[in-house]
């Protein structure tokens, strides 16, 4: 029997990437899976930072399927690595609409149908960057600080439900956000120093972070709740270099 055997799963960003990947892994280990991005590729069309959109998800899923058992709100951008100084209020308030608004809105709406099938699990992409600096725009980075947040939050106001709440916070990983920085090393000559700086000197691959959504998914993280698991290599054990800013442009 898999894993996920019976159960019943929406993943947003689910186009490309970690989305794409573990909807073929939740397959595999038993699940019903609803693919959600605004791109081509997913079962459905929907945007993740849309409340509308995020409620008709939830509700076409339990009305095809009989219920839900996960939420992998996954779905996310990168708004680029632009200073403080040079991004725009909009810039800001997009990145947050969709990396943080998003799982706000996947937990809201997916519990009270997790809860009806007697509990299960809610995973929320964060980020390394949202640990530390050094790993994303600021913007970015404060999206996926929110989100670690978020699911600590989550996970006390849903006491006694059954219903888990946790992230995962990957580290560089070759996905559809990550791909200028991989077509720039690899156009330079340089794609053996992607990951350099991590200790296992290299870079992630969607699957791995797929197998870690399935563990939270599953039931072999029962006792698993409130919690931000990273996945980078050791790229968080760490300090980064600092980048200096011209204070004159604020």
């Amino acid at each position: 029997m898999g894993r996920l055997e019976g159960k019943v799963a929406i993943v947003t960003g689910a186009a490309s990437g970690i989305g794409k990947a573990t909807v073929e892994l939740f397959r595999k280990e038993g699940a019903a899976v609803v693919g959600a991005d605004v791109a081509d590729g997913a079962d459905v069309r929907a945007d993740a930072g849309s409340e509308t959109d995020v409620k008709r998800l939830i509700d076409d899923t339990v009305a095809k399927h009989g219920g839900l058992d996960i939420f992998f709100a996954n779905a996310g951008i990168s708004g680029g690595f632009a200073s403080i100084s040079e991004q725009t209020a909009d810039d800001w308030a997009e990145i947050l609409r969709i990396n943080l608004i998003g799982p706000f809105l996947a937990i809201k709406y997916a519990a009270p149908a997790i809860q009806a099938r007697g509990g299960g699990s809610i995973v929320c992409t964060a980020s390394v960057a949202g640990l530390r600096s050094g790993a994303g725009g600021a913007a970015y980075s404060a999206s996926k600080a929110g989100v670690i947040n978020l699911v600590q939050t989550a996970a006390q106001q849903l006491s006694g439900s059954g219903i888990r709440v946790n992230a995962i916070c990957p580290g560089l990983i070759e996905t559809g956000m990550t791909k200028p920085i991989y077509d720039m090393a690899r156009a330079s000559g340089q794609e053996g120093r992607i990951g350099e700086i991590n200790p296992l000197g290299r870079g992630g691959e969607p699957e791995e972070i797929a197998r870690a959504a399935l563990f939270l998914a599953s039931d072999e993280s029962s006792y698993v709740n409130g919690s931000a698991i990273v996945v980078d290599g050791g790229l968080s054990t760490s300090h980064p270099t600092t980048r200096r800013f011209d204070l004159r442009m604020l």
